[in-house]
């Protein structure tokens, strides 16, 4: 496949946490994903906190997606089963591709830990304009175990035999 590199690459990533009851005080699963992908050495561009509203929701990315400054998206919550629960109708429309391994393997990892109720998860990732879109669920245990075991090594020029640097804009790079 030949999609590694040799040396780490840092990604320009905006984080968006997607609640209805978070403050910046209260939001520890996007402050986990912001340290994280600081930690690593990529380039946090932009975090912001927005209701859990569909056409908040596609505004934001749709910016992101058309920002030549991000060159993927974390999103945390949103995705779960009630009412408000918006962002995979948000932002599936915006997709160019589905990215439909990423939430198959986060609802295999999390049955580790949650059993069946997995299935109430709807994890999803996409690509749209050459950016990549990961939507998680709220919890930091999710956001930890998205990141961890799935998205530090996506986001890893080096990560063999293949990630998703390939397929995103030169932005910033």
């Amino acid at each position: 496949m030949g999609h590694a590199a040799s040396e780490f690459i840092p990604v320009s990533i905006a984080v968006l946490t997607v609640s209805d009851s978070r403050g910046e005080a209260e939001d520890t699963s996007g402050h986990y994903l912001v340290e994280a992908a600081k930690q690593v050495g990529h380039q946090v561009v932009d975090k912001r906190i927005i209701k859990d509203d569909i056409y908040q929701i596609r505004a934001v990315i749709s910016g992101w997606i058309a920002d030549e400054s991000v060159q993927a998206v974390v999103i945390t919550g949103g995705t779960g089963f009630t009412v408000r629960d918006n962002t995979p109708e948000a932002i599936s429309p915006l997709f160019d591709r589905d990215v439909e391994g990423f939430g198959e393997l986060f609802r295999m990892m999390s049955y580790e830990d949650i059993g069946t109720s997995t299935i109430q998860s709807r994890a999803l990732a996409g690509i749209a304009n050459q950016t990549i879109i990961f939507a998680i669920p709220g919890s930091t245990n999710a956001c930890k175990m998205a990141w961890e075991r799935i998205i530090v090594e996506q986001l890893d020029a080096r990560h063999r035999p293949c990630n998703f640097l390939p397929h995103l804009s030169k932005k910033q790079r």
